[in-house]
């Protein structure tokens, strides 16, 4: 598409919250993209906080870091898998850094003689950050607003998307409002009632949705869809249904075939002649759906019992295996129940391991019964930052003899500080925003598990850690085989670890899962997916 002038689709949610604004929201930019436009998509969170990084994975799923280190909301990590293109801390703006950015102002003086006040400081701010990501030129911009209609926390997102539309003007903007239709099983059947009032809710903040998209268990019948037009003053084709699907990755399909884009594309007065391309997905759904071959894999971590905390790691198993035409049954095992006498019985049917990233000292001693576990009984074992870090301890205690090796995060008292905070960390007293955070080189050394798997000698992944290898303990590492097979071509700081003489126990101080897309799984999962299936036979 020529450029022209920047559109902009702002996705808002009524009823109840977690609908899948996110999972919309990347299948409409998916559907856009294929269809030639360039896309990219926003997140507007109404949380206080600067960003999610120092909130438990309980309290908000996964933290998701972008390329540039900005630690943001997890829908930030479905943008890039569906889309297969990089997001920025411009992608991701919350309440916390609105009023940061204000406060900061008008400490300098450039309100002076104002009353700073939410009309218009707060929602002119909010603005400028929907507005900067037109300056990389993208033909379609969609932002998606957390929370539902009516939530105090998100009324100045709200009335800045009235303001915005006003000043974009007629077919520059436009809203997909995400419902949710109840089932009643008593009465059999599906009820509008919610919506009508979400959508009128809307209206009095003065913004009239667009299009409708409507989550439901069951089929929409046609009275219902135009009941629901109807009320809600939308066209009867601009009511979208959206089922429940097995996968998220069917949402798009499910979509395209309602002309879900095309209705958008006219609601911009975008041409839509062009379909959309979804062949590629539409292979990887069939792989994903008929494997040839299955795995067992135990997800040994702190935080299973929400398995949002580990959403990355998920989703790229879930490429990986489609890609290698096998289903990967994810074992989530809570490292705190695991003691010397249940490990037999917790992995006697499993084929690969991952030792899950986290903080805190909660369950470690599991962990490192369980990397003790894998790498005596020769499982494909991938450690991702702490779980690099517990395979080094581990290996530290029961190889090297130093049996009160630890890390300093745990025991800052330890003789043996095997793991130890980075230099740089030391003084850092704040704890948002502060770790290692977003992309850097890592040159992996010739011959090296690593260098084969990604067939390339310097890498760059996402970190987010400040905690590290102890290089004092480099020589005693691989003199017992254990080689650090990749570093910082600038600190020398240890990325990687890996054991010679076992088929795949592997430790990375980085996160491959945060780069892992539906267009390109990680190598690194293809890897222990690959290794997993060779044990098994």
């Amino acid at each position: 598409m020529s450029k022209k002038e920047t559109k902009y689709i702002f996705v808002t949610g009524g009823v109840t919250s977690s609908l899948g604004k996110g999972i919309v929201s990347a299948s409409l930019g998916l559907l856009l993209k294929s269809r030639g436009f360039s896309v990219t998509i926003q997140k507007l969170d109404p949380y206080i906080n600067i960003d999610p990084g120092t909130l438990n994975p309980y309290e908000h799923g996964e933290c998701y870091v972008t390329e540039d280190g900005a630690e943001t909301d997890l829908d930030l990590g479905h943008y890039e898998r569906f889309l297969d293109s990089q997001t920025s801390q411009n992608n991701s703006v919350t309440t916390g850094k609105i009023y940061q950015t204000v406060i900061e102002k008008e400490r300098r003086g450039e309100f002076l003689g104002k009353t700073v006040q939410v009309i218009p400081h707060i929602t002119n701010e909010i603005k400028r950050r929907v507005k900067i990501l037109a300056k990389k030129n993208y033909d379609i911009i969609i932002t998606e607003i957390g929370g539902t209609v009516g939530d105090i926390e998100s009324l100045p997102y709200i009335e800045s998307v009235r303001q915005l539309q006003w000043e974009l003007g007629k077919n520059n903007s436009m809203v997909i409002h995400l419902t949710l239709l109840p089932y009643l099983a008593a009465s059999g059947e599906l009820k509008t009632k919610p919506s009508q009032h979400s959508v009128r809710q809307l209206m009095e903040s003065g913004i009239q949705a667009d299009v409708l998209v409507c989550r439901t268990e069951h089929k929409i019948p046609k009275d219902l869809r135009a009941k629901l037009a109807q009320f809600c003053n939308v066209a009867l084709e601009n009511v979208i249904e959206c089922k429940d699907m097995d996968t998220i990755y069917e949402v798009p399909v499910d979509l395209q075939k309602q002309n879900f884009d095309e209705v958008v594309l006219k609601e911009l007065n975008l041409p839509y002649n062009k379909e959309a391309d979804l062949k590629d997905w539409k292979t990887f759904l069939k792989k994903y759906k008929n494997p040839k071959r299955s795995v067992n894999i135990a997800l040994v971590g702190k935080y299973v019992s929400l398995q949002d905390s580990y959403k990355s790691i998920a989703e790229a198993f879930i490429h990986a295996g489609a890609d290698l035409e096998t289903d990967v049954n994810v074992k989530w095992v809570y490292s705190g129940d695991l003691t010397e006498d249940n490990l037999q019985e917790t992995f006697k049917d499993i084929d690969g391991m991952l030792i899950a990233p986290g903080f805190g000292d909660r369950g470690i001693e599991g962990k490192i019964l369980a990397a003790e576990y894998a790498r005596v009984n020769n499982i494909p074992t991938l450690g991702i930052c702490l779980g690099m870090q517990i395979m080094t301890v581990e290996f530290a205690r029961n190889v090297l003899g130093h049996v009160k090796a630890n890390s300093t995060e745990f025991d800052t008292a330890t003789v043996d500080p095997v793991i130890s905070i980075m230099e740089e960390q030391k003084n850092v007293v704040d704890k948002g925003g502060t770790m290692r955070l977003g992309a850097w080189k890592c040159a992996l050394k010739p011959n090296s598990k690593l260098a084969e798997i990604y067939g390339v000698k310097t890498i760059s992944e996402r970190h987010r850690h400040r905690y590290e290898f102890n290089s004092d303990y480099k020589k005693e590492f691989e003199d017992k085989d254990m080689m650090i097979s990749g570093q910082n071509p600038e600190t020398g700081l240890a990325e990687t670890i890996e054991l010679k003489e076992h088929p795949f126990y592997v430790g990375v101080q980085y996160h491959p899962e945060y780069k892992s897309t539906v267009a390109t799984p990680h190598p690194l999962f293809k890897a222990l997916i690959t290794a997993a299936s060779k044990k098994k036979k």
